[in-house]
């Protein structure tokens, strides 16, 4: 890891259903995160391409109404592919203000969609993706199952990079997976708002000896189109999320944040010595690890339903 780093944790919102307004977004917000400093710039889950809060799509258990269908459509209309013209425009404005991006996105492959994450380099582009393994609830109606092929940590200039997105962080195999990878900026982009995750991502924080940097977004209802048909309000002034960013330090001490309840641009500087002085008297993969008795077994093959 570089030895200091300066990050920049982006609470902010999407434009809902809309890629291109949310690629434009995400861009300035880049090259400002840039000169303020920043080198590394980590974005909400699901911000390139809508997280629907409140959205039903319609299926209660045993059936599918047609209005929901249409929900979808919109839902993956909005969606994005990695080779696509929103990706190569972050990485351009990541080249040209020489950040490094983490960037939730929904991503689109074939007829099905991924909530994923995308490692774009400032020189090389886009560098890895994380598919969400198990997303949460109703989620799943929405959105396929990520396998093990995109479990790896992201080599950089500035670091180890790694993300768990949302309620994996509470999936104790999977942290260790990148543990094990040696993560040392370790990412949690989440929709996750409440008072409980800030203990969660100070628990992570200490339990891997890294840095941990969670973004979440700060959206209201009004965001959205007057016909949007969320089930929580209809209040264009309702928080629908209320944001929570943090970063974490490898003692589980808070570096910056959480901020609540606006948007933000979060900065902090973090120090790779304080990875170091964290592991004098634990190091979860290392000298306290006992694999004679505990050990945990990542299968990284890609899961195809054909094979040819």
């Amino acid at each position: 890891m570089k030895e200091k780093v300066k990050v920049a944790v982006v609470q902010d919102s999407s434009v809902p259903f809309d890629s291109g307004e949310t690629t434009k977004k995400a861009c300035r917000i880049i090259e400002e995160a840039a000169n303020n400093g920043a080198e590394l710039a980590v974005f909400p889950e699901a911000f390139l391409g809508t997280y629907p809060k409140g959205l039903t799509f319609d299926s209660p258990v045993g059936r599918r109404h047609p209005e929901g269908r249409e929900d979808f459509l919109k839902y993956y209309s909005g969606a994005v592919e990695v080779d696509g013209i929103e990706v190569r425009e972050l990485s351009a404005a990541a080249k040209d203000n020489n950040v490094f991006v983490v960037m939730g996105i929904i991503e689109k492959d074939g007829s099905t969609l991924y909530c994923t994450v995308l490692f774009i380099d400032p020189e090389k582009g886009v560098v890895g993706k994380r598919r969400k393994l198990m997303p949460t609830g109703s989620e799943r109606l929405v959105w396929g199952f990520g396998d093990g092929s995109t479990l790896d940590v992201v080599e950089s200039d500035l670091g180890s990079i790694g993300a768990v997105i949302c309620w994996e962080n509470y999936m104790p195999s999977l942290r260790a997976a990148m543990y094990g990878q040696g993560v040392e900026i370790y990412c949690a982009p989440t929709a996750d708002d409440r008072d409980t995750w800030a203990s969660s991502m100070q628990h992570i924080a200490m339990e891997g000896r890294c840095f941990v940097i969670s973004a979440c977004q700060f959206l209201k209802r009004g965001e959205f189109d007057e016909d949007y048909r969320c089930t929580l309000s209809d209040d264009p002034d309702e928080i629908l999320m209320r944001g929570g960013s943090m970063v974490v330090g490898p003692l589980g001490e808070i570096v910056a944040g959480p901020i609540y309840n606006e948007k933000a641009i979060i900065y902090a500087t973090i120090n790779k010595d304080d990875l170091v002085r964290s592991k004098l008297d634990f190091d979860p993969v290392g000298h306290y690890a006992r694999p004679d008795v505990l050990s945990v077994c990542v299968d990284k093959r890609e899961k195809k339903a054909v094979y040819y």
